[in-house]
This record gives structure tokens, sequence and C-alpha cells, in this order.
């Protein structure tokens, strides 16, 4: 199949494209039709269309004769178990569940948030709720009470899903306190809490208005699948780190539904009854997609891991569930991969494992740095190493080496090319559309394909001034970048990494490449801070790999040098801190946000999506050492 004939023709003719995608899948009421707009004129994809989300993942596939098939694999290092279902059993327990809900007054439209670990239940409470056509709010488990109760009070929700606790390596982390405290904050009081029980800690229920999970199930009758609109929402994410009013990104049934089943083929090249491991959380769009949602739409087994990447229990554990799982395909984040590299960077832990069902990694969430990349590629003997880009938003892959359409040369640093239906240009400020090689902001030409976000929850207008009003005809990604001669794109980090010094603009994420391919450097962070001279002026923080023993001094000049040899004198980076570890969201992206904030101001708040406050204070004390911003002097 060739690639760029399917991509024009999904620019070319979106609705005979989608229309085309929308026939493998098993609708209660195919599309009245593909595209039109609703009554705010914001487009909407199928819409006439009834599907259930629940009966497409399971349902279908036990009525195909598939329910024997392992539908996902539990892997929990963090406690030393694991748990298969089948399509069947999945199907069952997920009916149960809906039942229970619907007993607790659940119904159509209504919303469900849910506070879980990495558990089946988690998985079982999303499609429980999409058999109900009720929308799930899934908030990250590590969320502090504040910022639960603030997500309550948007989704408004009936009832809340649970469990006991979380698992923090081997740190216990009970979740039912926190629950309590965010509703006693919310203006929201939910009428239910169903607290799904854990040996690793008790969990006190209140009378009246808190559920034990085995309990309420033991007692549910099972509810059959309820079909809603393809326009229907299926879930709120709100978006991570927002302060005051949540950002709830809203994803219809439908389209999304759609967009996924299409790229489990064309971009990962996954088929039934493969099996796909993404390492994320359900708390994370990549998590609702595809631990979720795309596997079980595609037929394929999807592993659900309780754990990290190093220290569970240690840095082989990747390498471990790969082999034992037989994955074909698996995706996490570039931090992820360069917390293993920093722990083995010669990949011994690879050797006790057989690795030969391995057929390709997938990389998002943030930029992967050439130097990671170029270790994988290493390490893995030549397996294709696929850095592709999307965000919350959209859902799905933006961008991506299509391995299911015509695979492509990689090129390091790139995330190849669009992927059909999103037809991608590279502006300049004032909008005008720039050439082959010049960098600006990233725009999607509207409208954009089945699977994004088609508003925000209850707030249309914040929609369209956040997204849709810089670029008028075009999403705004906030992203800035560039296409090469040969059509490759080049997604540089948001637009607010792009410094001015001097009157030049410079990428900060071209530096991190420069310095991160340093032998000794494990990961890096490079930020403008405010210059009385120069307007701004880069400083990078750099993470060392174990063991490396490097002068201070002499790993300074030598990564300055770097930065002026490959970018020129101009970049003036003239100071680099080392630190233990970066400050980051708990999905690995490094809060650069912050770490300019503590140049110039005493004192910042501590992100609520932050993984290590006390990362902020050894940039802080770094800061101190090096004389850096507000610390000069």
């Amino acid at each position: 199949m060739n690639y760029a004939a399917l991509y024009q023709r999904s620019i070319d003719d979106p609705e005979g494209f989608w229309g085309e995608q929308a026939q493998a899948l098993d609708w209660f009421r195919p599309p009245q039709q593909v595209l039109g707009r609703d009554d705010q004129g914001l487009h909407r994809w199928f819409q006439g269309g009834e599907l259930n989300m629940a009966h497409l993942a399971l349902d279908h596939h036990v009525n195909q004769g598939r329910g024997g098939q392992t539908a996902i694999i539990h892997d929990s290092p963090a406690t030393g178990t694991q748990q298969r279902y089948t399509y069947t059993e999945l199907r069952d327990a997920v009916a149960t569940c809906a039942g229970a809900l619907r007993e607790l007054g659940v119904a159509k439209g209504d919303r469900v948030v849910l506070y879980m670990p990495m558990i089946p239940e988690a998985v079982i409470g999303m499609l429980a709720c999409a058999r109900l056509g009720a929308i799930h709010a899934v908030v990250f488990g590590g969320f502090s009470p504040h910022e639960l109760a603030v997500r309550i009070d948007d989704a408004a929700p009936r009832v809340i899903l649970t469990a006991g606790c979380g698992m923090e390596f081997t740190r216990v982390i009970p979740y039912k306190p926190l629950v309590d405290e965010a509703i006693s904050q919310a203006r929201h009081k939910p009428e239910a809490v169903v607290v799904k029980a854990r040996p690793q800690a008790d969990a006190e229920l209140q009378p009246g208005r808190d559920h034990d999970w085995d309990a309420l199930m033991a007692g549910a009758s099972p509810a059959d699948p309820v079909p809603v609109d393809a326009t229907h929402p299926l879930y709120i994410l709100h978006t991570s780190g927002t302060t005051g009013k949540p950002k709830g990104v809203l994803r219809d049934t439908g389209g999304y539904a759609v967009a996924l089943n299409f790229s489990m083929g064309a971009v990962y090249d996954l088929h039934p009854g493969e099996v796909f491991w993404t390492a994320s959380d359900v708390g994370w769009v990549v998590g609702h997609s595809y631990i979720v949602y795309a596997p079980l739409i595609r037929g394929c087994t999807s592993v659900v891991y309780e754990g990290k990447p190093v220290k569970t229990p240690d840095a082989g554990a990747f390498w471990r569930v790969i082999a034992e799982h037989g994955v074909k395909t698996f995706f996490t984040a570039p931090t992820a991969f360069r917390a293993v590299k920093k722990e083995d960077p010669d990949a011994r832990h690879m050797a006790d494992h057989d690795l030969s069902c391995l057929k390709a990694l997938f990389l998002a969430g943030e930029r992967l740095d050439p130097p990671t990349y170029d270790w994988l590629k290493r390490i893995t003997g030549g397996r294709p190493v696929i850095d592709h880009w999307w965000q919350t938003e959209t859902g799905w892959p933006i961008a991506a080496n299509p391995l299911g359409i015509e695979p492509q040369p990689e090129k390091s640093g790139s995330a190849t090319f669009p992927a059909p239906g999103y037809q991608v240009e590279i502006l300049a400020p004032g909008g005008e559309r720039l050439g082959r090689g010049e960098q600006g902001h990233i725009a999607i030409r509207l409208p954009l394909p089945p699977g994004c976000l088609p508003t925000l929850w209850n707030d249309d207008a914040r929609f369209r001034s956040s997204y849709l009003e810089r670029f008028p005809g075009y999403y705004d990604t906030s992203d800035g970048g560039y296409i090469d001669e040969d059509g490759y794109l080049f997604v540089m980090g948001r637009v607010d990494d792009v410094i001015n010094v001097a009157g030049h603009r410079l990428s900060t994420g071209e530096m991190e490449e420069i310095i991160g391919s340093h032998e000794a450097v494990a990961e890096c962070a490079v930020v403008g801070i405010a210059d009385e001279l120069k307007g701004e002026m880069p400083v990078g923080f750099v993470v060392l790999k174990d063991g490396a023993e490097v002068d201070h001094g002499t790993l300074e000049t030598d990564l300055v040098e770097m930065v002026r040899r490959n970018i020129g004198a101009f970049a003036c980076l003239r100071s680099v801190a080392i630190v233990q570890k970066l400050p980051k969201t708990r999905s690995g992206k490094v809060l650069r946000k912050s770490i300019r904030q503590l140049s110039s101001q005493a004192e910042v708040p501590v992100p609520p999506t932050i993984d290590d406050p006390s990362s902020l204070d050894e940039i802080r004390d770094a800061m101190h050492e090096q004389g850096i911003g507000q610390h000069k002097g």
C-alpha cells in the first residue's frame, strides 16, 4: 500500500476516506452523515450512527467466536502478582460492573470519576461506564486531593470508583483517605464511592455512601450495552498542569473508535491476537487510547502493567515483560528508556531475555532525543524505533512512521510523516505558511480527523479561544518545529521553549540534543532565563549516567564548546549545572516552565502533576551554587 496516495486521499476526500474506515466497525446503526457540524458550528463525525464502545471492544469479539483469547494481562511486579482475562471473562466482568453502577443510579450521560491504580478493575470500570453510555473522567492516581476535588467539581460525577491503595515501587499509597479529603473539599458531592479492596492497605468505608467493590459486584445483575450516538461523549480527560478550572478534553464515541481501529493497523501494524504493551497509566491519554480502547477494539491482547522501568526489580523490567508475554509492539515514553539507560547503559539485562517476539518500539509523550534513539537502535539490533507525536487533545498520533501502510526510512529526531487525516502545516506568527526547513508554529488545517476532541467539556468558548483563534481555519498545536526537504516533520517542543538570544530565535530542544549526546549525560534540560544584555540566555541542567565520573568544570567547558560548534557562538550557553534529577510530571515531561520561574522568583507554585517536589529544591540549590538568574552574586 502506498502511503503518499493514501494520505492524499484522506486530505482530498476526508468523507470518502473515513466513511470507508467506519465500515470496519460493528455499528448498531451506520452513520447517516460522515462529516457535519453541530449547532455551534463545530465539526462532528459520523452523525446519526449508533454504537457502543464496550460492545466493540468485547461483545463483538465474543460473538465472532474469539471469546477464549486473552484480552488483558495484568502484570504487577509491585505486588508480585499476575492475572489474565479472556475476552469472555472481561465482557462478563464489565457487564456485571455496569449492572452495579446502574443499580447505583448511573445512566447514559451521567459522569463517573475513576481514581484508580493500574489494576484490572480500572479497565473494567472504564468499559463499564462505556457500556452504560456514562461518561468517565479518569484522574491519575497520584494527584493530590485538591486536584481531584477540582476535577470532581468540573465533572460532577454521580459515583467515584477507587481502590484501597496504589503502589509506588514498594511504597504503599492509601487512596481512600485522599478520596475522602477530595470529597470534603469539593462543592459537588457524589452519591456513592466504590472501593476495590487491596491487601496492602485497609480502607475505611463510610456507611450509606461507600461500597465494597467485590460485595457490590457479587449482588449485581449484568447490563447489556446501551446504544449511543456517535457524537455521544465517551470520556472527559482533564489536561495536566491546569490551575483553577481544569480544561476537560471531551472525546466522542464514534470518531474515536474509527480512528483508534485505523491507527492500530496503519501506525502500529497490529492485528487481532497480537500482543501490544503500552507502559503508561490509564490516568493519561496514552492509557485511555492504547492500554484500554484501541487494543481491545482491534482484538489484540493488552498488557496492563503496575510497575516502573527500573527498580521493579531492576532495569531489566521492560525486557522481562516483553519476553514473558510475547509482546510484538512496545510503546512508552523516552524518559522511561532514559531511566533504563542511566542504570544499565550497556543493556546487560537484555541478555537475560528472548526478545525475538519484539518487532518495534514506539515512543511518545515528549520528543525522542537522538542520543536515546541511537542507544535504542544499537541495543535492539536495528529494530524500528518510532518517535511519534500526538497530544491529549488529538487522542491518537498526529505524525508517525506508518509501519502498517508503508514503513519509511527513519530520521533521528523526526516523527516522520503526518498520519492520514492530519493536514499539518508550519505557520509564521502572523499565520503565513512557511517553506521547507523553516521553523514555526505547527498547525493542523481543519477539520481535524475523527478521534480528536470536538470541543471542551461544557466550554465551547474556551475550546475556540485555546485552539482555533490564533490561526483561523487551523487547530493550533502550541508546538513548534519544521518540515524538512523530504517531508519529514520535526517537532522541536512547545512554542514557549524557543528562546530569543540577542535577536536569534533558538530551540532549546536542539541544544538538549547536543548536550544529551555527551557520553556522560543521561538526560538534560535547557531553559532560557532573563538577561539584561541579550534578552535571554540558555542554561543547562544535566543528570549524569550512573558511574560517570567527570569534573564539573571540564564537563561545562565540553558542553559549551559542543553547543558553540554545532549551533554557533551566538547560542551563548555559559552555565551548566549537574543535578541528581530533573523536575518532571508523572507522565515524564520535564517541567521547564517551573525551572524558568525558579530563575526569577524566590518561590514558585509546586505543579500538581510533579512526580517529586524535592527535584525543584535541587534545581534551586544548583542555581544558588552556579549564581544563575536571581541567584547571581
